[in-house]
């Protein structure tokens, strides 16, 4: 994304010019994920914007994890989130940051602004609040808003020593409480939690909401683009009022963007967990997720993922991409850089009946033809071959093209072949097809040029390699299964996964590694299962099918 300018960027451009709020320095962002879960499609966005702005402008990006609350954080979750972040090309140096490194701080701010007649310790249930807080013609004041604020330090003081129960008490901003925007209508700043955090342990039983946590830690890191997502939009005046209140020098700006929506998938993080809690898939990575973590192991690059958030631009209008769209770019990477190999998915065998019985040849076939510099590889021929099921039909349906007994065929990169039968088993399944190859035809031209219409893929049962493939699928069989009126689990695909067991793949696929990319001739883009493949058994993960009516601008 650094290379495209949006709004945002236009906005930094006015404020780095002479006379501007950032005149003579350095641009600098932060991207604050919250360490309770793995980062999705729609992180990534957010991600791409935050480190690409300071990479456009040669800035700084720091990756801060917002672990304010201490019931939901995980170390699991911040080496899964450095390594996604990582993994799509992006570095934040010694910038890494915990907003828990500020609770002091964050506690010398909240007494400083209680000192200035601006906080005020409250007892009102959230319920009473609520009520109390009305609408916007009915504000009505806390009894507790007046309260001294000799009286408010020193129950701040006891609520942060654990001498106060838990929800009996919370510290509130004094700001405006007949406000039109609710947020700023003496919202809470603090409150108690006696529950450990990860990192701190049991030294606090009181924690800062977001809304004030977020502005004192971009202050004090000398953020100057807050950059977030359009529903802090309103929170902004709140944002803007607490780093104006307190005693910091950096006045970071908050700027906001739209979200991310993608059809046929789910992005709230309780949803997702709840999909893995419930069964339905096998955990965060699964490939049928949305999590960078389950797309990498699917088998998406770092660089489609970029590419789909650079097309789809940075605004303030929400909008949802059909998923489709993502499967485009990542085809669209995959066809210039994935290397080809052959692949046979339901295998049945082909006998070409005039080889010699003890003759074997090698064919050099290049592994990419759209990229020069992949090279060739070399794959072994011989009289028993492993053909697709599908490309055979005793009787041929009408412009069916492949092997039936008549027809002749190119095996890919070897020869032609004419079908003369087929052996079937005693409930009438073909157990084997015959063919009869045409000696003048190595290579697959033939010598009186006559015309080929199909050409075929196949493997050497000399040489062939057993695999798993898994065929996976979008999870969801509507467009929207994260609207919030939606029951989501009833909409699940029950065919997202399908698992064959016994392909047959050529030999060079036995040293696959998890980081290489293929495409199985007429079949898809596939990489080895990160997790469950080994040369001992291999596991083919389908990433995309290979083709696709989709075509950009058409959603």
């Amino acid at each position: 994304m650094a290379e495209s300018k949006h709004f945002i960027h236009e906005i930094i451009d006015e404020e780095l010019k002479e006379g501007g709020r950032c005149y003579g320095k350095t641009v600098h962002t932060r991207f604050p994920p919250e360490p309770n879960g793995y980062l999705h499609i729609g992180h990534a966005k957010a991600l791409e914007i935050d480190f690409g702005t300071a990479e456009l402008y040669n800035g700084l990006c720091n990756l801060r994890m917002d672990d304010t609350n201490p019931t939901k954080e995980d170390e699991e979750f911040v080496d899964a989130i450095k390594e996604d972040i990582r993994w799509l090309g992006h570095d934040w140096g010694d910038r890494f940051f915990y907003a828990s490194d500020y609770f002091d701080q964050m506690y010398g701010f909240a007494v400083e602004l209680i000192k200035k007649g601006l906080a005020y310790v409250c007892e009102l249930t959230p319920e009473q609040m609520k009520e109390m807080r009305g609408d916007t013609s009915t504000p009505a004041q806390s009894p507790y808003r007046d309260r001294p604020i000799e009286e408010s330090l020193e129950l701040f003081e006891k609520m942060k020593n654990g001498e106060i129960e838990d929800g009996k008490m919370t510290l509130r901003a004094k700001i405006d409480l007949a406000s039109g925007n609710f947020n700023m209508r003496d919202p809470v700043i603090y409150r108690m939690n006696r529950l450990p955090h990860h990192r701190t342990g049991n030294k606090w039983c009181i924690y800062p909401m977001y809304d004030f946590a977020h502005p004192i830690e971009d202050a004090l890191e000398g953020i100057t683009h807050s950059l977030c997502s359009l529903e802090f939009e309103n929170h902004r005046p709140l944002y803007d009022w607490v780093v104006n209140n307190i005693s910091v020098e950096c006045k970071p700006r908050q700027i906001e963007f739209a979200r991310l929506g993608i059809t046929r998938t789910v992005l709230s993080k309780r949803k997702l967990r709840n999909l893995i809690e419930s069964g339905y898939v096998t955990g965060w990575d699964d490939p049928r997720m949305p999590t960078l973590c389950g797309l990498r192991r699917r088998g998406y690059t770092p660089e489609a993922i970029r590419e789909f958030h650079r097309q789809n631009g940075v605004s303030k209008v929400n909008s949802v991409v059909e998923y489709a769209f993502l499967e485009y770019c990542l085809r669209e990477d995959l066809n210039k850089r994935a290397n080809r190999a052959m692949a046979v998915l339901h295998p049945v065998k082909l006998i070409i009946d005039n080889y010699p019985d003890d003759k074997t040849e090698v064919f050099t076939v290049e592994n990419n033809p759209e990229d020069e510099s992949a090279g060739t590889r070399e794959v072994s021929f011989s009289k028993n071959l492993w053909i697709d099921a599908e490309d055979f039909m005793e009787v041929p349906e009408k412009k069916y093209f492949r092997l039936f007994p008549g027809n002749e065929v190119r095996l890919k990169s070897a020869y032609v072949i004419k079908c003369t039968g087929c052996d079937k088993d005693e409930n009438g399944n073909v157990i084997a097809v015959h063919a009869e190859y045409d000696t003048e035809s190595r290579g697959g031209n033939t010598a009186d040029g006559r015309r080929i219409k199909a050409t075929i893929h196949w493997v050497d049962q000399n040489t062939a390699v057993d695999a798993e493939i898994r065929l996976y699928d979008q999870l969801f069989t509507i467009d929207e299964p994260d609207l919030a009126d939606v029951n989501y689990l009833d909409y699940i695909n029950k065919d997202s996964l399908i698992t064959i067991k016994d392909a047959k793949v050529e030999a060079s696929l036995k040293s696959a590694g998890s980081d290489d990319r293929y495409q199985f001739l007429r079949v898809g883009y596939f990489c080895a299962d990160n997790k469950d493949s080994s040369p001992e058994h291999l596991v083919f993960n389908r990433a995309v099918s290979l083709k696709d009516s989709y075509k950009p601008g058409s959603n």
